[in-house]
């Protein structure tokens, strides 16, 4: 029998007192504020990665329709496809936290999960543990009956990934965290207060985030969702502080820009800006590029055709214009409701992580250049290596003359070599005047390129 539905987070536990943790021996303690947390030294294994895998997986993704905020545009903003949506399929007083027990997860598996993100390339995956329907894929105590261990999967999702994701893969493990909730009614009170009030943070959002870093100890921390309130609101430089300073993640964790309204692309570790950020020029502070392969939703649709998803191409390009511009990719699928993650996903997934297999080295661990791009040959895109003077250039055209044109770099006759990454043999090549290279490429079919979907050359000893 099951127990009368309730507004989701209702019911609340008394606010524990957060862990503490000394800092390490020698480690300068932050403070509580931007000036001293933003001056935190970013954690190098993250700008190594490179490439990360971002899943977006809730109660959104049973009705699996339109967008991950459909109970959003359904009950606030009543857009009418939505609306029309649950009266053509659902009874009229059907609630959204009925969409719960439908959230089954009966097909979850996080070591096939965890053989797919191995197989992508990525570096990284980012779960969304708790997304602003205020749904948790763990049993959070501060999420009574919506959460994944009293309601849908009966099972801790978070530690399930995290778990595989740690025994049977290189990934470096993390989870995203809404701050806000849309219909939370401590957060609705709080903000009829314009945010005076801060019971929301100190009942739910601030326990919560405690108990994920302890529990499952993220090393990407990804806050999304202000709900337009200030970061003095969410206390987001104390927990910062503590993150920093006595979490057990506190030397390798990363965080992104989303901790408060006026935050992002400002402060915190990484900057996202937007979602799908390309700055089209190199950024000196560390950034992300959030996309989504879906180009419309972030959560699983049913309703999506196959021009809606970005084809491979487009994904490598996206990767390599990001990686020349300083940042990351970071790349969204979206499960379905029983866990499965879909065809078109894993294939492009897969694909990814074939191209990486040949021209990683022109990704991992890399530089920007002195040079992002080319300006003779157009879609040519620039990596680096200094301490090995090493510079890549991806380009996406093989050209039916067998030569290409590097504008940018200048060789040195007797040092230089180039070499195409995945075939090995040193390439011929010429100077041009007043500067740059024609390299000639090998002759080879297109079942003996070393690569689809773009090359990438290795330049060595390059001025």
């Amino acid at each position: 029998m099951r127990c009368p539905r309730l507004l989701p987070g209702l019911l609340l536990p008394l606010l524990l007192p957060r862990p503490t943790r000394a800092p390490a021996v020698g480690a300068a303690p932050f403070a509580p504020t931007w000036e001293s947390l933003d001056a935190r030294p970013l954690p190098e294994w993250f700008d190594q990665a490179k490439f990360g895998v971002f899943i977006h997986w809730g109660v959104y993704s049973v009705p699996s329709f339109g967008s991950e905020w459909f109970w959003w545009y359904w009950q606030n903003q009543k857009i009418p496809k939505y609306v029309a949506f649950m009266k053509d399929n659902y009874p009229p007083d059907f609630k959204y936290v009925d969409f719960g027990p439908l959230f089954t997860a009966k097909f979850f598996n996080a070591s096939q999960w965890a053989d797919i993100l191995q197989a992508s390339g990525a570096k990284y995956v980012v779960l969304t543990s708790k997304h602003h329907e205020g749904f948790t894929l763990w049993g959070s105590e501060f999420s009574w009956n919506w959460n994944a261990v009293d309601e849908g999967p009966k099972r801790d999702v978070v530690k399930e990934l995290e778990l595989a994701v740690r025994k049977e893969t290189n990934l470096h493990f993390g989870l995203y965290y809404s701050l806000f909730e849309w219909f939370h009614p401590l957060f609705l009170e709080d903000k009829s207060s314009s945010f005076h009030a801060q019971k929301f943070p100190t009942a739910k959002m601030l326990p919560e985030l405690y108990e994920l870093v302890n529990k499952y100890q993220p090393e990407v921390l990804w806050a999304d969702g202000d709900g337009g309130a200030p970061d003095s609101y969410w206390n987001s430089t104390g927990f910062l502080a503590w993150l920093y300073n006595e979490s057990p993640v506190r030397d390798t964790v990363v965080t992104n820009d989303r901790w408060g309204d006026g935050c992002i692309c400002k402060h915190g570790g990484y900057y996202t800006c937007a979602d799908r950020f390309r700055p089209g020029h190199l950024l000196l502070h560390k950034w992300e590029n959030c996309m989504t392969i879906d180009k419309f939703s972030w959560g699983y649709r049913r309703d999506a055709g196959i021009t809606d998803y970005l084809t491979i191409e487009e994904l490598v390009k996206q990767l390599v214009e990001t990686v020349a511009y300083g940042g990351n990719l970071l790349m969204n699928i979206g499960p379905t409701l029983d866990g499965t993650i879909s065809a078109v996903f894993e294939e492009r997934l897969r694909q990814m992580g074939a191209w990486l297999k040949v021209n990683g080295e022109a990704i991992y661990g890399t530089h920007p250049w002195r040079f992002q791009n080319d300006t003779f040959t157009p879609n040519m895109w620039y990596t680096s290596k200094p301490k090995e003077n090493l510079v890549y250039a991806i380009f996406f055209k093989w050209p039916i003359s067998g030569q290409l044109v590097l504008a940018q770099p200048d060789a040195l006759p007797g040092r230089t070599e180039v070499k195409l990454l995945g075939h090995g043999a040193p390439l011929s090549w010429t100077s041009l005047k007043p500067s740059g290279v024609t390299v000639q490429l090998p002759q080879l079919s297109i079942h003996q390129l070393p690569s689809r979907w773009g090359w990438a050359l290795k330049l060595t000893n390059m001025i």
